[in-house]
This record gives C-alpha cells, sequence and structure tokens, in this order.
C-alpha cells in the first residue's frame, strides 16, 4: 500500500479542503466552516463513538455523548485554538473529545435522542454491531481510536474506488482486482483473472495498475480534507500507513 501512495508523487496543488477551510475560519469566520466541520464529523464520527465505548460508556450513553460533542463542536468556534500551520482534524478531534469527557463526567453530556437537534441521521444499530464485532485488545481508547480512524478514511477510498467503477461499467474489474490493490498476486492467478475477465494477461497487469494508482490518488485527496497544510499529508499518509500496518 505504501509504494502504491509513494510511486504517484505529491499533488500539484493543495486545495482549499473540509479541515484547511474551518481553520481558516478561525481567523476569517469562512461561512463554508460549518457546513466543512459537519462533513468532517459525518465521515468520522465512529472512531469517536468507539472511543467513548472503550472509555467505559454503554451503548446508549456512548450515542448521547457522541451526539452532544459533535452537536458541541459545530454551535462552539472550538477549532480556533488549532494550530492552523499544523492542525491534524484526527489529533483535534481526539484531544477535544477527551476534554470534553473530562469537562462532562458528572452530568448529562447531551440531549437524549429525539432532542431539539439533530446534528446528523446515523445507525445506532450498526455502530453498536460494529462496535460489538472489534477484537479483544489491551490496548488504550487513544490507539484504538487512531486504528478506527486509519480504517475508516481507509474505507472511505475504497467505496469512492468502488463507485467510480460501477459507474464506469467496470464493476466486474474492480471485483476481481481489488483483493490485489497493496498484495501481490500468486503464481498463477494473473492466467485466472484474464480468464476470468475475457482479457489478455498485458490487459490485465495495466487494468491493476491503473487501479492502483487510482487508489494512491484518492488515497491522497481523503488524508488532504484532515489537514491543515500541504506539508502535512505526506506525514499523515505515513501515520496512517503505519497504524493500519500495526
Amino acid at each position: 500500500m505504501a509504494a502504491a501512495v509513494r510511486r504517484h508523487g505529491r499533488m500539484d496543488a493543495f486545495p482549499t479542503t473540509h479541515w484547511s477551510l474551518v481553520l481558516r475560519a478561525g481567523r476569517t469566520d469562512a461561512p463554508k466552516a460549518a457546513p466543512a466541520l459537519q462533513r468532517l464529523c459525518q465521515s468520522y464520527w465512529y472512531p469517536l463513538y468507539a472511543f467513548v465505548r472503550r472509555r467505559g460508556y454503554a451503548q446508549h450513553d456512548a450515542e448521547d455523548i457522541t451526539q452532544g460533542f459533535f452537536e458541541h463542536l459545530l454551535k462552539n468556534d472550538v477549532f480556533t485554538k488549532v494550530d492552523c500551520e499544523r492542525g491534524r482534524f484526527r489529533s483535534f478531534l481526539l484531544a477535544a473529545a477527551a476534554n470534553f469527557l473530562l469537562n462532562e463526567r458528572d452530568k448529562r453530556c447531551a440531549k437524549k435522542r429525539g432532542g431539539a437537534v439533530e446534528i446528523y441521521s446515523w445507525d445506532s444499530l450498526q455502530a453498536a454491531e460494529r462496535f460489538s464485532a472489534e477484537p479483544r485488545s489491551e490496548a488504550t481508547p487513544e490507539t484504538l481510536f487512531e486504528r478506527r480512524w486509519a480504517f475508516t478514511v481507509l474505507d472511505a477510498v475504497l467505496q469512492r474506488l468502488k463507485a467510480e467503477h460501477f459507474a464506469a461499467d467496470r464493476a466486474g474489474v474492480y471485483e476481481a482486482l481489488s483483493p490485489y490493490l497493496t498484495v501481490q498476486m500468486e503464481r498463477g492467478v494473473l492466467s485466472t483473472l484474464a480468464e476470468k475477465l475475457g482479457m489478455n494477461e498485458g490487459a490485465v497487469k495495466t487494468a491493476l495498475h491503473r487501479l492502483r494508482r487510482r487508489f494512491g490518488e484518492l488515497l491522497r485527496k481523503e488524508v488532504a480534507y484532515t489537514v491543515g497544510a500541504p506539508e502535512d499529508v505526506d506525514d499523515e499518509l505515513r501515520y496512517l500507513l503505519g497504524v493500519i500496518a500495526g
């Protein structure tokens, strides 16, 4: 995976991303900051929910706390204290959540589900099922948050890659080649896939190369959404890949 990401180099230009827009709002009150922060929260709520659960909270309490925490983020300018030059949404989210739990430990942390404000729609049953399927681990809640974060990023990239291929009527190619995005094919697999796809072996190699290249591009883009400066992208990518390799 790391090789696939490195192979395709740096982005030519660093776009205004979700997190860089939020950080900029700390100085300019950019009107798009709240929607940008909400989109980040929607994308990465599960690592935070799992963090709260691993801190000892039961399912329904964790749901309320997570909802209340995101409401807190969206209604208060808490991001104004983040270092605009080196800020990473991953680090910000974990530190802000830990502080929120500390401050709210002895009182209700959020409104009951179904209250006056709903930050976004989420599937609490799916969250509970995902958490119950988590492997047992002696790692700290913070370490497990990092792993959930990394796999959430990876899953978002794979879903986008899959959607692109399905939209281009290349679902069969994606399904056949995606297991080899980050691993080498064993001997004999190439010819089997070529026969299955009705392609020659050279065409299969080319399709796999393009799939890996696009995967690397999308992964860089997803990571860029969550950092505040272009020089942070490579460091965050290395960190994410290291966490996944674990």
